[in-house]
């Protein structure tokens, strides 16, 4: 009888996953985020000034709240920064703590956005109104869209550190949202430049 030790040992594959192969696979994600982003710019950048005779973002824009809603998103991604040094550190309690106060910050900002969200429709500009609020609502909106999925996805993230710990798998899973949440805050960065200081020029 032929011994076929050798042979299946020959083909034996230890691991399927290619190493790094998540963080190019989120990379190319974030690229594709990028795409999208880049034609809700553009969209705005060509209908932002077709008011159809209602109101104009400087008429509209409380910039105050949205300085302190773009506040609350640059703090959450300093400490969500402080989780990934203390997650270096192998201090779960702490990669937890700073994390929970990541998914704070990002619940705040939410909240001031639908705030502003549901004043401008009360006040008779929503969506519909104008190709300005058109494509304002759906710049912003999707960006809001993707903060709410962020939080969902760190709290799936701090039940799985809290029922597995800091393990390699999770760690990786960390890096992955810190790429999102930090892509995050330059989209924002971007919208608060182009379409709210520009917008109350």
């Amino acid at each position: 009888m032929k011994d076929t030790t050798d042979i299946s040992a020959r083909y034996f594959v230890r691991e399927h996953h290619p190493e790094n192969g998540t963080l190019l696979g989120f990379w190319i994600y974030l690229m594709s985020d990028c795409l999208l982003f880049a034609c809700l710019f553009s969209a705005y950048a060509i209908l932002g000034r077709n008011y159809a005779g209602g109101p104009t973002g400087a008429e509209l824009f409380d910039l105050p709240l949205v300085a302190v809603n773009t506040a609350f998103l640059l703090l959450s991604s300093i400490t969500y920064g402080f989780a990934m040094l203390e997650s270096q550190k192998k201090k779960l309690g702490l990669t937890i703590f700073w994390l929970i106060v990541t998914g704070l910050f990002g619940l705040a900002f939410l909240s001031l956005e639908l705030y502003e969200f549901n004043h401008l429709i009360h006040e008779g500009a929503g969506p519909d109104r104008s190709a300005f609020l058109t494509s304002f609502f759906a710049l912003v909106g999707t960006h809001g869209l993707h903060v709410t999925f962020g939080i969902v996805w760190l709290v799936t993230l701090l039940f799985q550190l809290k029922k597995h710990g800091l393990t390699h798998e999770n760690k990786r899973r960390m890096m992955c949202l810190s790429m999102f949440w930090h892509f995050l805050d330059v989209v924002w960065i971007g919208v608060f430049t182009f379409v709210y200081l520009m917008g109350v020029m």
